[in-house]
């Protein structure tokens, strides 16, 4: 049975969003990540989104491509990435989700690879530029190995395309508040609540919004609307900002994800 969906579950019934995570696999180093995938699974994060390094990750702005320079630099390899997943699984339930690129997916063959995903205790992947139309090998494994599906609806997303992706998801829709590439950016994106109503009219998949978000007053701000909110480039921000003190990095971390995620209780 899937992990995602009790979560998004027991958030709803605590009224209020799912807090969701994202930090590059391996950033700045294998043992450096695995404490920091602890300290954010003990502070507050519900599920746990690891970006799988890439060398030509297009979807990321400048802060989540040098945190996969740091860690490809350090020694991640796919095999590393689950033997990550595998660490985790020693002290921690909660989901965890694959934010990856077709091509580490497909060089690796597509059923062998959701299989490994699986059982190293991964929850779901979403495969960043991989549109629905052309996941039927990826749908097909994640059927065959129970691995959830996760894409991505953009602001751009006509209603009846809405409509097809949900169709083809399994764990939740990640709703992209704005055009381009992750960031940090000084304020939220205003179409959020009219882009839940679109999305709600189409599915009853739980949704979580991200890009752009980075306080706890975004983080508020979206969780009034959102099922689930995802922060990452000011998490992996701030593992860049410790790199000198790896000792204390998972503790500041900790401290800034514990923050962020009393901003998802509703009122």
């Amino acid at each position: 049975m899937s992990r995602l969906q009790p979560v998004f579950a027991q958030c709803r019934a605590a009224r209020r969003a799912a807090f969701v995570a994202y930090v590059c696999a391996g950033d700045p180093d294998f043992e450096t990540s695995v404490e920091v995938c602890r300290a954010l699974l003990a502070n507050g994060v519900d599920i746990l989104e690891l970006g799988v390094p890439f060398s030509d990750p297009l979807a990321d702005g400048l802060t989540n491509q040098l945190a996969a320079q740091r860690a490809l630099e350090g020694g991640m390899t796919a095999a590393r990435v689950f033997e990550l997943v595998r660490r985790i699984r020693e002290f921690s339930d909660a989901p965890v989700v694959f934010y990856t690129y077709y091509n580490l997916v497909f060089a690796n063959g597509v059923d062998a690879y959701v299989g490994a995903a699986r059982a190293a205790g991964v929850d779901g992947i979403l495969t960043l530029d991989l549109p629905p139309e052309e996941a039927g090998e990826v749908l097909e494994a994640g059927r065959k190995h129970g691995v959830d599906t996760v894409f991505i609806v953009a602001p751009t997303t006509p209603d009846e395309r809405i409509a097809r992706i949900a169709s083809v998801t399994t764990g939740f829709l990640y709703y992209v508040s704005r055009e381009g590439v992750t960031g940090v950016r000084d304020q939220v994106a205003g179409n959020i609540p009219e882009a839940m109503k679109r999305i709600r009219a189409r599915t009853d998949l739980p949704t979580v919004v991200g890009f752009g978000i980075g306080t706890r007053a975004q983080v508020a701000e979206v969780a009034a609307h959102a099922d689930g909110v995802v922060v990452g480039s000011a998490l992996v921000n701030c593992i860049r900002d410790n790199l000198g003190d790896r000792a204390g990095l998972p503790g500041k971390l900790g401290a800034r994800a514990a923050d962020l995620s009393a901003g998802t209780a509703r009122t």
